[in-house]
């Protein structure tokens, strides 16, 4: 779990916050300084904050529990999607549906819905019709657009991290809600203390969410990893 630079940070675009205008004055003490009507984030706090949020979310991932993945913002959704897929953890990239955590029961009955459909489009022994078939393959598509991130979540994740926590409030108070621990990229215009492991840095920026993203996949990678080698271990041990 490699650190990114001071530099690679910079040349991320992860500096770069919002106009002087927008500003949460709750994100001062990020806020390194101003250029042409710009702030400036402070990068010496966001590797500290990078560090500490890395180590915490290592340890969710070492204990076999799950962090939930949010950014639904064009530019930056894929990117957070295929990081998430990378390790296993779930994610939403398209929409939020309100109650998506605090109704999850309700949101668990539509993915079974969506398997349900995969089954009788799969199996030959199911007599459909073409128009039938074409009315399933829609509504199928259509739910796993909103929660294909989320069909293997059979349970509420331990954690919730998030790019943008001002265009994902819903979601942030949902997880709050349910006293889930909170990470998130905070931008200059947002408040960091509505979550637990603030990361101030560039939201918008594809660059920039990449690079602290991929960061703390990094670390989840690790603390799965150590997982599996303490259990392999303990396997061993037994016989």
């Amino acid at each position: 779990m490699e650190k990114p630079t001071h530099k690679q940070l910079m040349d991320a675009g992860v500096h770069f916050g919002h106009l002087k205008k927008k500003w949460n004055p709750k994100m001062m003490s990020y806020i390194f300084a101003e250029r042409k009507g710009i702030h400036l984030i402070d990068l010496n706090r966001t590797m500290d904050c990078m560090e500490e949020s890395a180590k915490a979310i290592k340890q969710i991932a070492r204990s076999g529990r799950k962090v939930m993945f949010v950014a639904t913002k064009r530019q930056v959704s894929k990117i957070v999607a295929d990081a998430a897929l990378s390790v296993g953890m779930p994610f939403v990239t398209e929409r939020w549906l309100g109650g998506m955590m605090t109704n999850f029961s309700t949101i668990r009955k539509s993915v079974k819905k969506m398997n349900t459909i995969d089954k009788m489009l799969t199996d030959a022994s199911v007599s459909i019709t073409k128009k039938e078939r074409l009315t399933l393959t829609r509504e199928r598509d259509k739910i796993e657009k909103v929660l294909g991130g989320i069909a293997n979540l059979n349970r509420l994740p331990a954690a919730i991290f998030i790019v943008d926590i001002t265009h994902e409030h819903i979601a942030l108070s949902e997880a709050k809600k349910l006293g889930l621990r909170t990470f998130g990229i905070v931008d200059t215009n947002a408040n960091p203390n509505l979550v637990d492991f603030p990361i101030p840095g560039n939201d918008d920026a594809s660059k920039s969410v990449k690079i602290i993203v991929d960061y703390m996949v990094s670390a989840i990678k690790e603390g799965l990893d150590e997982r599996q080698k303490s259990k392999a271990e303990a396997q061993a041990k037994q016989s």
